[in-house]
C-alpha cells in the first residue's frame, strides 16, 4: 500500500464526511429552523427526549420524513461515491475502505461544525453498499428479521444489521482489512451513540425497568420498526 495514496484517501473521506446535509437541507428549506435543537417525547413515559445528533433523523422530526430521507441519502452518497471512485482507481487495493471509515468519522465529528454531527447509520451503509453491495442488504434485512423474529426487541433490530456486518464481511472474504474496517464502524456507531445508550438507561431506570422498547420510541427510525412489528405480530404494543 502507498501511504501517500493512504493519507489523501482518509483526508477526502473525512472532508466529505464532515458535510452537514442536515444543515445544508435546514438552510435551504426552512432557515427558520434550528435542527441542531430537537426535543421528541417518549411514547408511553411522557419523558422529553433531547436529540444531541445533527442528522436525517432531526431533519425527519422539524421537516417531515421526506426531508429526512432525502437528507440520509445524501449522507450516504457522501460516503459511497468517493469509495466508489477510489475501488475503481486502485482496483485490488483498500484505499476504499479507508474512505468509508473516514467517511463516518467525518459525519460523527465534523470539522466544520464543531464536531457535532451525527451517529453514522447512514455513511456506514453508504460505504457498505461499495464495499459488499449484497451484504448491506443481506446484513440490514438479515439484523432486522433476527431482532424482530427471534429476539423480539426493537433496539436489536435496530442494530444487529451492523454487527452481522463483522462476521459477513469475514466469512465472505477471510479478509483483515474488511473484518476490521466492519470492526471500526460498528465501534465508531456505538462510540457516537453514548449520549442515547444514556438516555435509555435513565428511561429504564425512571420507568421501573419498562421495556426498552417503549423508551426507544423517541428516535423515529426506531417508531417505524416498531409499528411496522406491531402490525404483524412480532411485538407487543408499545
Amino acid at each position: 500500500m502507498d501511504w501517500s495514496v493512504g493519507i489523501l484517501a482518509a483526508v477526502i473521506g473525512y472532508v466529505l464526511g464532515s458535510i452537514s446535509f442536515a444543515r445544508v437541507i435546514n438552510r435551504l428549506v426552512a432557515p427558520q429552523v434550528d435542527v441542531t435543537q430537537t426535543e421528541l417525547t417518549a411514547e408511553g413515559t411522557g419523558q422529553k427526549v433531547q436529540l444531541t445528533a445533527v442528522s436525517g433523523t432531526s431533519v425527519s422530526v422539524h421537516l417531515g420524513p421526506k426531508w429526512g430521507m432525502f437528507t440520509a441519502l445524501l449522507d450516504m452518497l457522501k460516503t459511497a461515491l468517493p469509495a466508489l471512485a477510489f475501488r475503481l482507481v486502485y482496483p485490488g487495493a483498500h484505499y476504499f475502505l479507508i474512505v468509508a471509515v473516514m467517511g463516518v468519522v467525518g459525519h460523527n465529528w465534523p470539522v466544520f461544525h464543531r464536531f457535532k454531527g451525527g451517529r453514522g447509520l447512514s455513511p456506514i451503509y453508504g460505504g457498505l453498499f461499495v464495499v459488499d453491495f449484497i451484504g448491506a442488504w443481506v446484513t440490514s434485512f438479515g439484523g432486522m428479521l433476527f431482532g424482530l423474529i427471534i429476539v423480539r426487541d426493537v433496539v436489536v433490530s435496530f442494530l444487529a444489521g451492523l454487527w452481522f456486518m463483522i462476521p459477513w464481511l469475514w466469512f465472505r472474504t477471510y479478509d483483515v482489512w474488511y473484518l476490521a474496517y466492519a470492526i471500526i464502524v460498528n465501534v465508531l456507531f456505538m462510540v457516537a451513540m453514548i449520549p442515547e445508550i444514556k438516555k435509555v438507561i435513565e428511561l429504564r431506570r425512571q420507568g421501573g425497568g419498562a421495556n426498552m422498547a417503549a423508551d426507544m420510541t423517541a428516535t423515529p427510525m426506531l417508531r417505524m420498526i416498531t409499528q411496522m412489528a406491531n402490525r404483524v405480530g412480532l411485538l407487543k404494543k408499545v
